[in-house]
């Protein structure tokens, strides 16, 4: 029997070739179930999407995810499903504000997921890095700007952008 010669670079290369591909089989993940519990966001949102996403949401309200999401108590983790805070739907429902506000007046586009892709407003815009932000007044000025109270010894105030009652009227140069 004779044996034949074995070209080195050809095993060489055959080898290699196999490491790879084993390699490559051994990292496929399998196909992600997707995340349980999603009512405003779209359900097939990516791992990184959804991290993104609630990243800016934490870091417009200036909370962690604890804000929002529960620990179960046995595990000592985040219960990412459970709905036990009702700051989880508060955020649902804040999401679907700003969704509906972009859409009616800034006429934003959605992309392929459903997420909005442009907007006018959002969490931020109110927010500020505030979990709860509140209405301030500017002290002195009521609900209807200046000029809209009464002025001084009771009289009505001026007109926005024009002349105080009783006083003359402007004349031209």
């Amino acid at each position: 029997m004779t044996i034949m010669p074995v070209n080195k670079k050809l095993l060489v290369t055959l080898g290699l070739l196999s490491v790879v591909v084993f390699g490559a089989m051994t990292n496929i993940k399998p196909q992600d179930e997707g995340f349980k519990n999603l009512k405003v966001l779209p359900k097939n949102i990516s791992g990184e999407n959804l991290h993104k996403v609630m990243e800016d949401w934490s870091h417009s309200l200036g909370v962690h995810c604890n804000f929002c999401h529960a620990r179960n108590e046995e595990t000592k983790k985040m219960d990412w499903v459970s709905d036990a805070k009702p700051e989880k739907q508060m955020a649902r429902d804040m999401f679907k504000m700003t969704s509906k506000i972009n859409q009616k007046y800034f006429h934003a586009k959605k992309d392929s997921l459903g997420m909005i892709m442009q907007s006018g407003v959002n969490c931020n815009t109110c927010h500020r890095g505030t979990a709860h932000p509140e209405a301030v007044v500017p002290d002195g000025k009521g609900p209807g700007g200046p000029g809209m109270g009464p002025g001084p010894g009771g009289q009505p105030g001026p007109p926005p952008g024009g002349p105080a009652p009783g006083s003359p009227a402007p004349t031209k140069p």
